[in-house]
């Protein structure tokens, strides 16, 4: 049996901790002794208290915690919900992450107010296209909510592209529009020049007789800088915009981000 202070020391617990444990019912010691109070613990309860420690760490409170003890989950159903918990946690860390670098490229967008220079827009004629898609929807234009919808769809256009032995023949591209309820429908597209897509849509995006278009290099997370240097020379130019960018993919590093490369391209026209 252990003393509270060495059976906190062997878990790498506080003593303070395990007293809150014991008073919420999580760990309880395994003697308490009548006439002084003092806890003692046996080595057996590390097992409870690991699962504790774990559980917490991970997210859960201390009710949750509580249930899933009481479950009594075997190690293996307890690593299987661990792993999905895990999973949950990354995912929100990588979003955190997006909104931080967001933040960043925001900042650096109003450092560099009244410097940004529009020469680097380019006014041309996009040819039609034929493309082979897939689309689902985001809860808004939002990066943030556009990059978790966008990704996993050109994973898999490009496997089913693959299965259906067809080669793309030009730069992939993104494009979107409206759909119900304030959402939008995100569109990842790879031209191709055969018509035998046996698993995905076949689409003709139309011309564009005059884009407004810029390229865009680095990472999408500051796409702003580039998409509000389009509007502003729009806007100088005398033009009137007409619904969302495409995003034509001209570079892709999926080690760094700050290799990519892509032209917005946005279709505009003069006013009546």
């Amino acid at each position: 049996m252990f003393t509270i202070g060495d059976f906190a020391a062997f878990g790498q617990v506080s003593a303070r901790m395990l007293r809150h444990y014991d008073a919420l019912g999580l760990l309880r010691p395994a003697v308490v002794d009548e006439a002084t109070g003092y806890r003692f613990y046996s080595a057996d309860q590390f097992s409870c208290l690991n699962r504790i420690v774990a559980l917490k760490g991970l997210g859960f409170s201390l009710q949750q915690v509580g249930e899933i003890v009481d479950a009594k989950l075997s190690a293996e159903e307890l690593r299987g919900m661990l792993r999905l918990r895990q999973a949950q946690l990354e995912d929100e860390l990588a979003r955190s992450t997006a909104r931080l670098t967001s933040v960043e490229a925001r900042l650096r967008l109003i450092e560099r107010e009244g410097h940004m220079p529009t020469d680097d827009v380019v006014l041309k004629r996009i040819a039609p296209i034929q493309v082979a898609e897939l689309s689902a929807i985001s809860p808004s234009y939002d990066g943030e909510d556009i990059g978790p919808v966008l990704q996993p769809l050109f994973g898999q256009l490009f496997e089913r592209l693959g299965a259906a032995g067809l080669d793309p023949c030009g730069s992939p591209l993104a494009y979107y529009e409206d759909a119900e309820n304030d959402t939008i429908r995100v569109h990842a597209a790879v031209p191709v020049d055969d018509s035998k897509a046996a698993e995905v849509d076949l689409r003709e995006l139309p011309e564009l007789a005059q884009a407004a278009t810029i390229v865009h290099h680095g990472d999408m997370a500051e796409a702003e800088r580039s998409m509000q240097t389009l509007a502003r020379w729009i806007e100088d130019n005398g033009y009137r915009s007409h619904g969302y960018a495409r995003e034509v993919t001209l570079q892709f590093d999926p080690d760094n981000p700050a290799n990519w490369i892509h032209e917005f391209q946005i279709r505009v026209t003069t006013p009546d």
